[in-house]
């Protein structure tokens, strides 16, 4: 019981820490590519302090444009699994032209 319960603190620590890392909308330089990888990367954990803090935001309001979003959509795709989810489906389809 003792362990489960420094677990339940401990992830709720590290969802706190990260998602502190989250877009606030209040940069004062523009955010780039790498700051939209990361954002993307990060995005489940801004959406949960989304739900708490209105102050949070998904994306970074002052970006600079394409290489910014490029890098959401990058970090996006791998925080959600993109790439394996259509990997897995060719693995699929293939066994069923075998048999």
């Amino acid at each position: 019981m003792k362990t489960k319960s420094l677990q339940i603190i401990a992830l709720g620590l590290i969802i706190l820490s990260l998602s502190s890392c989250a877009p606030s909308g209040f940069e004062e330089e523009p955010a780039g590519f790498f700051y939209g990888l990361w954002h993307g990367f990060i995005i489940f954990f801004s959406t949960l302090g989304k739900i708490f803090d209105r102050d949070i935001g998904i994306h970074a309001l002052n970006n600079t444009g394409w290489p910014y979003w490029l890098g959401f959509l990058i970090g996006l795709s791998s925080a959600i699994g993109g790439g394996s989810r259509a990997a897995s489906h060719k693995k699929r389809k293939a066994r069923r032209a075998e048999n």
